[in-house]
């Protein structure tokens, strides 16, 4: 068995020997979303075909990490923070600026109303990531992903951030573009392969921010 196929990572085959229960995670007719579900499973609650604000998208993924510190004892804890990340994929046709632009702002409303996250002392930060799959990567798209970034201080930052995360991937074509900061990116590039030792992931990332 050669280093790579040793190091390769199946996280079914994980689930199973851990004895995780797989069956609230739903399966997928697109074999694509349904590989790309089994790498989001262990750290997303995950839906089928999620429609918000006349948007509708083929896969939604929701992340919510909790940290706290404690003081001598548990039940004394302090510095309580939440994360979390809404992730919204579909297919397109042929993904455009103008499209990613309208996703944009459907992260704006989703961050001013009141059903996504409260923001509060104990809110740290919260994540709209939109990935759009497609048949290619057109050169106006790829320069506007690769530079777009947009953080939004709430309350100069006493309320934490909320931000907008942009990837664009063709799978087909082994290609893809990703904002800054949209980590979850990595779990559309199926082909690069996900090993043991890189599992960290977007999970432990965020929880070492938390800490800081």
């Amino acid at each position: 068995m050669s280093e790579a196929e040793a190091d390769s990572f199946d996280p079914k085959a994980a689930a199973e020997e851990a004895g995780i229960d797989l069956s609230h995670v739903p399966d997928w007719e697109d074999s694509y979303l349904d590989k790309v579900s089994d790498r989001l499973m262990f750290n997303y609650d995950l839906e089928k075909d999620r429609s918000v604000s006349g948007e509708r998208f083929d896969l939604f993924g929701e992340m919510r990490i909790e940290s706290e510190k404690h003081f001598i004892h548990p039940a004394l804890n302090y510095a309580n923070h939440e994360s979390h990340e809404f992730l919204f994929a579909r297919r397109v046709t042929h993904p455009t600026v103008a499209e990613l632009e309208r996703l944009v702002g459907l992260g704006h409303e989703l961050a001013d109303g009141d059903d996504w996250f409260v923001a509060d002392e104990e809110h740290f930060g919260t994540d709209f990531t939109f990935v759009l799959v497609a048949n290619e990567v057109p050169a106006d798209v790829r320069e506007f992903v690769a530079e777009f970034s947009d953080r939004t201080l709430i309350k100069f930052g006493y309320y934490g951030h909320y931000e907008v995360n942009l990837a664009v991937v063709a799978p087909d074509e082994e290609d893809a573009v990703a904002s800054q900061n949209a980590d979850v990116a990595q779990a559309f590039t199926l082909w690069d392969d996900v090993r043991q030792t890189e599992q960290r992931g977007v999970v432990a990332r965020v929880l070492d921010r938390l800490r800081r």
